[in-house]
């Protein structure tokens, strides 16, 4: 592994199209069923592989309306699809969602750990708490757990699951035929949880993983999500509009994770999801990223979507052209909070129609990283040299422009010495630079009888 500081890159698949994206599934690149064909997202996987990506990252959810967008409407569980796009891929790492609202620790925890195995060291966990309020009409529950308590929730929750991976130390399993033993029982260590949310005995039913213990990955912008953030991630999912911006939020999170919960700066890598246009010139870029903005979202779509943070409340019921109805944040309670209210006061300040919010979330500006092969490089080198990320989450939604970026601007980010020629490691944790996790209960061994008396 180089000590070296490098650009670090995921790829973000949502098959037929996600949010903002309703009408990608025309695409002729892209297979109509994209979202449920398997062989899709192993040749998108190896395409990344070939290139030297760090990561695939699948986004999830479990609650969908007729509104929702054409990946969310039919698409695979995320560990089920890892786990096959594991067995055709051998250095990329796998990064699934799965909500802590919504499963079990136990479960999680024995999942995760499946897919560190079949892998060979390269899941990662996606925590999230579930933006979707309906979706807890698919668990038996009357509403949606409220702000607070879920990320209470997804705490303790990441906490129990951390202690279950630490069921067996290292070499717990002697499996020597010449004497009989399988297992050195004194290698193996009961949870014993009891807390505000979980009970948990444990211990874990499967040994430590080849990178002992999967990746953590948190998105989250609230306080409560950059605290969880900075409390149990290793990497960090976030977005940027700006440079500005984006170092505020990187100094922001590891700032927290040093000063509130004792952490180094390099046990968490920042990176922010982006949309990447690559044209022959800057000119030809905008124009391709322009046609792409004019197809792939209407205003119609943008306004049945604009509910989901707002527990999917209707919105075409308002005058679209009067002014943003403020009293609709109430709907996000249990929902998507932060985002919700900063939308609110945008028009609030600007004095803005709900027809002008609605355009305003429909519209993908050129952004920062549209242009030609070198300005895409120039700008992703910026971005990275000025600390205001480790790396990128590349979002794949037209195939040529994925090929593109692949082809013509990893290169460059190669010749410059700023992203790898070649894998560090076999691990998602060796290519992220991210330190193995010690067995806490090895680790007590160290400490001598009596050192703390």
């Amino acid at each position: 592994m180089t000590d070296q500081r490098q650009i670090k890159l995921g790829l973000i698949v949502a098959g037929a199209g996600g949010p903002g994206s309703h009408n990608v599934w025309l695409d002729p690149d892209v297979p109509t069923d994209a979202s449920v064909d398997i062989q899709w997202y192993v040749h998108l996987a190896k395409l990344a592989e070939e290139a030297l990506f760090d990561l695939l990252f699948i986004v999830d959810s479990q609650f969908i309306t007729e509104d929702s967008p054409p990946h969310y409407l039919s698409r695979l569980e995320p560990l089920t699809l890892l786990s096959a796009v594991a067995t055709h891929t051998s250095r990329i790492g796998l990064v699934g969602t799965l909500t802590t609202s919504y499963n079990a620790p136990f479960n999680v925890a024995r999942r995760f750990s499946s897919l560190d195995h079949i892998s060979g060291g390269r899941a990662g966990w996606n925590v999230v708490t579930s933006v979707d309020a309906g979706t807890s009409g698919n668990y038996g529950l009357a509403e949606h757990y409220d702000y607070d308590t879920r990320y209470r929730r997804a705490a303790e929750h990441v906490k129990v699951a951390r202690g279950l991976w630490d069921s067996y130390e290292e070499d717990a399993f002697v499996r020597d035929r010449s004497t009989g033993q399988f297992l050195d029982p004194s290698k193996l260590h009961a949870l014993d949880h009891v807390g505000e949310q979980f009970s948990v005995t444990g211990p874990l039913n499967l040994e430590r993983s080849p990178q002992g213990q999967p990746v953590i990955f948190q998105a989250g912008d609230s306080e409560q999500g950059r605290d969880l953030g900075a409390e149990i991630g290793e990497g960090i999912f976030t977005h940027a509009s700006s440079l500005e911006q984006a170092q505020a939020f990187y100094r922001d999170v590891k700032g927290r994770a040093v000063s509130r919960f004792g952490r180094e700066p390099d046990d968490l890598v920042v990176l922010p999801g982006i949309d990447v246009t690559v044209g022959d010139t800057d000119e030809d870029a905008r124009e391709i990223h322009a046609a792409h903005s004019r197809s792939d979202h209407s205003f119609d779509q943008a306004l049945a979507e604009f509910g989901r943070p707002y527990a999917w409340h209707d919105f075409r019921q308002y005058d679209l052209d009067a002014p943003f109805p403020q009293d609709a944040v109430r709907h996000a309670e249990r929902g998507g909070r932060t985002g919700a209210e900063s939308i609110a006061r945008l028009a609030r300040e600007q004095g803005l129609t709900l027809r002008q919010v609605v355009e305003l979330t429909q519209q993908r500006s050129p952004g920062q990283f549209v242009g030609s092969a070198e300005t895409v490089a120039n700008r992703l080198q910026e971005w990275w040299e000025a600390r205001g990320a480790d790396g990128y989450n590349i979002h794949a939604r037209h195939p040529a422009q994925l090929t593109r970026f692949v082809r013509e601007v990893v290169p460059i980010l190669q010749e410059r010495g700023v992203f790898r020629t070649a894998y560090e490691s076999g691990t998602l944790r060796g290519n992220l630079g991210l330190r193995v996790p010690e067995n806490r209960y090895t680790a007590a061994r160290r400490v001598p009888l009596g050192a703390n008396a």
